[in-house]
């Protein structure tokens, strides 16, 4: 009893978000189911039984008229309602749940910590009901219309066999709970299947992805041996997906015929059909018009016991799915406000104290103690070779991770009392790994609605920028597509014609810090050379950190903290620091021997 209240809140959960978004479709698609199970039973039970007794029994035709008169009236009005439901409810109806329930995840996805996204288990469950949401949506719309049609069909037609012949009831009460068992045991051992081949299923779909989106194309074919490795893993994913496949196969098949054939046809269609002519030949129990009639709704209600022999099942299936789903949507964020102190208006101090880090215990800490302050609009460069952990110290100052040990703080208090969102809004930042959306110019810098940001603003931080040059080329200026995603005259842009852009979202960012992680990697010399003295005009008025692997960038900081392994083991000005003689006075020799050598 337990276990069945678990399965109808879980369904019942499901429902109601779909009845939320659009409650008069719901309203009417229950009707509907009704009514359509109502007619079948009033067309091909009771009228069909009343015409057959009538040419049997030589009643008037007048009477079997009127009857089918008025029938006929009542599947008009069907039909109409009919139409007005799946041609205009439905239409709107339908976009407006798969909505609902994907604007709760995604809205979710946008609230959890980044460090869910680091375990791969949550990653399978995340992805798995994403991509299931519109499969459950057309599962409980399937289910209204197996419940609201078995249990219609249960009444009516139960009750007309009770009336002329009990025993029919018992063949098809014996069939239905046979078909409910098994219907059981298969849909649980199908979904044992796909979650078991779910995490293999997402490695052949990204190698699928990998051979036909343009981001892969030139690296597949300059270098054969990534497409033969490829296939490779392809084709051993492939085998172990098929594995499952093959080692569940015959329970599969034993129950599929359990509950497809002998529940059902055998049983029905053989046994019940030499009872029904031995009923009215021999026993002279009942009409041979009874005979047809019974057996035609017999075989109706075979087919409808089958659909309501697959209520159950399915509805442990449509649960587990939503269990994944109000697990995920049950994901607190730890990455919280402990208060919600109002923010400083102008850069100010920010101080990291003897902060460690590491994403999980197995791998131990990635930085160790690390000590630093950012002055207000002072200019930060964060070097190191790549590992040293550089990228994960950002993350901790966006507050996107919370330090296992030491605390960061904004001016003399601990980042976590401030209003995260708020926090993070006042950072402007470009990654190196910087996206480009499908859309157009003005929204990927404004990274909102067109509508929400003025076109001057835009074309500022673009000059700013570098990329105006860029756009004086394109067509359609600030309103061009970028990426041909779903336009097909959409504008792909350059490595470093996209960096630039990305930095223009920064410019247009009204931040007090500016974060720049590796901001000029996909830029030549010159280009780097003036987006670095753009930057430094522009953001006069801002705390700015670097993170570089070009030394050429860090000769512009203020301070320079070099990282190795996790901890801070140079820091001073340019100069300073080539005078020590240490690992930056090495790197800086390496890197400007590359030029001078030529």
């Amino acid at each position: 009893m337990k276990k069945f209240r678990k399965l109808l809140s879980d369904n019942l959960w499901l429902f109601k978000i779909c009845y939320k978004a659009a409650p008069a479709y719901m309203i009417c698609y229950i009707i509907e189911a009704i009514r359509n199970e109502l007619v079948v039973f009033l067309e091909f039970t009771l009228a069909l039984n009343f015409v057959l007794e009538c040419a049997e029994f030589g009643r008037p035709f007048k009477t079997a008229a009127v009857f089918l008169l008025s029938l006929l009236a009542f599947v008009v009005l069907g039909l109409l309602f009919n139409a007005f439901l799946y041609q205009k409810l439905q239409q709107k109806a339908q976009p407006k749940i798969k909505q609902a329930i994907k604007q709760m995840m995604f809205n979710k996805a946008k609230e959890i910590d980044l460090e869910c996204y680091d375990n791969p288990e949550f990653y399978n469950d995340y992805v798995l009901s994403v991509s299931e949401v519109d499969n459950q949506i057309g599962r409980i719309f399937t289910l209204i219309t197996n419940l609201c049609t078995g249990l219609v069909s249960i009444v009516l037609s139960g009750a007309f066999f009770i009336g002329n012949d009990p025993v029919s009831f018992i063949f098809i009460a014996v069939s239905f709970a046979a078909s409910l068992w098994s219907g059981k045991a298969l849909n649980k051992l199908n979904f044992k299947i796909r979650n078991e081949k779910n995490p293999h299923e997402r490695k052949l779909g990204y190698v699928n992805r990998v051979f036909y989106l343009n981001d892969y194309a030139k690296e597949v074919r300059l270098n054969t041996e990534v497409s033969d490795e490829l296939l490779k893993d392809f084709d051993e994913t492939n085998d172990k997906v098929l594995e499952f496949d093959r080692k569940n196969a015959g329970k599969r098949f034993g129950l599929q015929l359990l509950k497809d054939y002998i529940c059902n046809n055998f049983l029905i269609d053989v046994v019940y059909m030499v009872y029904l002519v031995y009923c009215a030949a021999v026993l002279h129990r009942i009409s041979y018009s009874n005979v047809a009639v019974m057996r035609g709704t017999a075989n109706r209600m075979k087919n409808r016991m089958r659909q309501f022999s697959d209520v159950f099942p399915k509805m442990e299936e449509i649960s587990l799915y939503v269990q994944k789903m109000k697990n995920f949507l049950d994901i607190e964020p730890k990455i919280v406000s402990d208060d919600k102190k109002p923010l400083p208006e102008k850069p100010t101090e920010i101080e990291l104290r003897n902060v460690s880090f590491g994403y999980n215990e197995k791998d131990g800490y990635i930085l160790n103690n690390i000590s630093m302050k950012i002055n207000p609009y002072s200019k930060i460069a964060i070097v190191g070779y790549n590992g040293a952990g550089k990228t994960t110290l950002i993350k901790l100052i966006m507050r996107l991770y919370d330090p296992n040990e030491g605390e960061i703080l904004l001016d003399g208090v601990n980042i976590k009392e401030y209003d995260v969102e708020e926090y993070r809004r006042k950072i402007g930042t470009v990654f190196q790994d910087f996206k480009i959306f499908a859309a157009t110019v003005k929204e990927n810098v404004l990274l909102d609605f067109a509508e929400n940001g003025k076109d001057e603003d835009v074309l500022n931080a673009i000059e700013k920028s570098g990329f105006a040059e860029r756009l004086e080329t394109l067509s359609d200026g600030l309103e061009t597509n970028l990426t041909t995603e779903f336009e097909e005259n959409g504008v792909n842009l350059s490595g470093g014609e996209g960096q630039k852009l990305a930095v223009a979202r920064v410019f247009y960012k009204d931040a007090n810090l500016i974060i720049l992680d590796e901001p000029s990697s996909a830029l030549d010399p010159i280009a780097e050379y003036h987006l670095n003295h753009s930057m430094l005009t522009a953001a006069e008025n801002k705390s700015v950190v670097f993170i570089s692997h070009r030394l050429s960038t860090t000769r512009i900081a203020d301070r320079i903290y070099m990282l190795e392994k996790g901890r801070i083991i140079e820091e001073g000005s340019h100069t300073e620091l080539l005078s020590r003689k240490g690992k930056y006075a090495e790197m800086w020799r390496v890197q400007a021997g590359q030029y001078l050598c030529g």
